[in-house]
C-alpha cells in the first residue's frame, strides 16, 4: 500500500490538505479577529465611508455585532468560495485521475483556500468568489459585462484596494470570455468602457472623499454602540484607518520596506514550488488557436501582476498580495482553457518524481501569512 501511494500520491495528499485546512481553521479562531471585526461595527451612519459595505450589510439584520460573527461570515464566504471552485474545475477540467495533481497544486496552494482560511474574515476572498461566479456564468450578452461591473463596484465598496488586487482580473476574465469568444462591436465595447470608467471613479470618491468626517474619538464611541461588549476596546485598536490618507499609507509601507523585503525570496521559494503548474499554463496558453489571443492573454497577465506591483509599493500585507496575485493567475488560467486551442495541453504529470515531490511540500505548507511569510 505504501508503495502505491508514492507511486500516485495525489489522493492522499488531497486528505493531507484538507487536514491542514481544518488544523489551519482550529489555530485561526484561537486568535482576535482585530481587522475583520472593526469593518463589521462600520457602516454608513455617517455617510459615504471608504471600507463600510459589509459593516452596513450587517447593520440591516443586527444592531449589535458579536466577536463570532467574524468566524461565522467568514467560514461561509470560504465554503462558497471552495464549492464555487470545485463546480469550476468540474466543469473546466473534470474530476479524474489525470486531472488529480492540477487541482492538487491549484487547490491545495498555500496561497489559495489554506491562505484564505488562515486570513478568515478579511476582505480579499470576496474578489475570489466573484470572479469564480462570473467564470461559471453565461458571458453570451451584456448582462454578463454589466454583472461584472456591479461586482467590481461592490468589492471598491467593500475595500477600494479591490481596484487593483481583483478587478483587473475580472476585467480579464470580460475580455477573454465575453470579448474575444462573442465577437467585438460598438455597442460592447462602449457599454464595457463606461462602466469601467463607473468604477474608477468610485474608486477615486472612495479613497479620498471616503473619510470619516467625525472627530476618531467620535467615532469609536459610536462603534462602542454596535459592539456586543464595548468593554473589548482592544478590537478597535485599527479604527485609525479610516483617517488614515494614502501618504500616510505609503509613508509606513517604505518604512517597513527593509524588513518586509526578506520575504521575497521565500516568495519567490513558493512560486518556483508551483513550476508543474505554471508550465501547463505556458502551454495552455501557447496551445491557443488565434494569435491575438496569446498576445491579450500574455498583455493582461502583465497587467494584472503590475497591478500587484503597485499595491506592493502603497501597502505592506506583502503575504496576502503575493497570495492573491497566485490566486488570480488560477481564475485566468481557467479563463484562458475557455477559449478555442488548436491543440490539447497535456496535463500535469501524475507519476512524475519531480512532480510528486512539489506537490507534497506546496502541500504540506500550511499557508503564507497576512504581512510576513508565514
Amino acid at each position: 500500500m505504501t508503495a502505491r501511494i508514492l507511486q500516485n500520491p495525489w489522493r492522499f495528499l488531497l486528505a493531507i490538505n484538507a487536514a491542514v485546512i481544518v488544523g489551519v481553521f482550529v489555530h485561526k479562531i484561537q486568535l482576535p479577529p482585530y481587522v475583520p471585526y472593526v469593518h463589521l461595527l462600520v457602516d454608513y451612519h455617517f455617510g459615504f465611508i471608504k471600507r463600510a459595505l459589509i459593516g452596513a450589510i450587517v447593520a440591516l439584520f443586527s444592531a449589535k455585532v458579536p466577536v463570532w460573527l467574524v468566524f461565522a461570515l467568514g467560514g461561509a464566504t470560504w465554503l462558497l468560495t471552495l464549492g464555487l471552485y470545485a463546480k469550476l474545475f468540474q466543469r473546466t477540467f473534470g474530476f479524474t485521475a489525470k486531472t488529480l495533481p492540477l487541482f492538487v497544486f491549484i487547490a491545495g496552494s498555500p496561497f489559495f483556500l489554506k491562505n484564505f482560511m488562515h486570513t478568515l474574515g478579511h476582505f480579499d476572498i470576496y474578489g475570489c468568489a466573484l470572479a469564480l461566479i462570473l467564470l461559471l456564468m453565461p458571458a453570451g450578452s451584456l448582462l454578463f459585462v454589466a454583472t461584472a461591473a456591479l461586482f467590481a463596484i461592490i468589492l471598491v465598496l467593500i475595500h477600494h484596494i479591490h481596484l487593483l488586487m481583483y478587478v483587473p482580473t475580472i476585467i480579464t476574465i470580460v475580455v477573454t470570455r465575453h470579448y474575444l469568444a462573442h465577437g467585438i462591436t460598438r455597442t460592447n465595447v462602449a457599454f464595457g468602457l463606461v462602466t469601467l470608467l463607473s468604477v474608477i471613479m468610485l474608486f477615486f470618491a472612495a479613497q479620498f472623499l471616503g473619510t470619516m468626517p467625525i472627530p476618531e474619538a467620535d467615532f469609536v464611541a459610536y462603534l462602542k454602540t454596535r459592539m456586543v461588549d464595548p468593554s473589548r476596546t482592544d478590537l478597535l485598536q485599527f479604527s485609525y484607518i479610516w483617517y488614515q490618507p494614502l501618504a500616510k499609507e505609503i509613508s509606513d509601507t517604505w518604512g517597513r520596506l527593509p524588513h518586509n523585503i526578506l520575504g521575497v525570496p521565500l516568495f519567490a521559494l513558493l512560486i518556483w514550488l508551483h513550476t508543474p503548474l505554471w508550465r501547463y499554463f505556458a502551454k495552455l496558453i501557447g496551445g491557443l488557436a488565434n494569435e491575438t489571443h496569446r498576445r491579450l492573454v500574455i498583455t493582461a497577465l502583465i497587467g494584472v501582476s503590475l497591478a500587484y506591483l503597485v499595491m506592493f509599493a502603497m501597502v505592506f500585507d506583502y503575504s496576502r498580495w503575493i497570495s492573491n496575485w497566485a490566486v488570480c493567475m488560477f481564475l485566468i488560467l481557467h479563463a484562458v482553457k475557455m477559449l478555442p486551442a488548436d491543440k490539447e495541453t497535456p496535463l500535469i504529470p501524475a507519476e512524475d518524481q519531480k512532480t510528486n515531490i512539489f506537490g507534497l511540500i506546496i502541500t504540506l505548507i500550511p499557508r503564507v501569512g497576512i504581512v510576513r511569510p508565514f
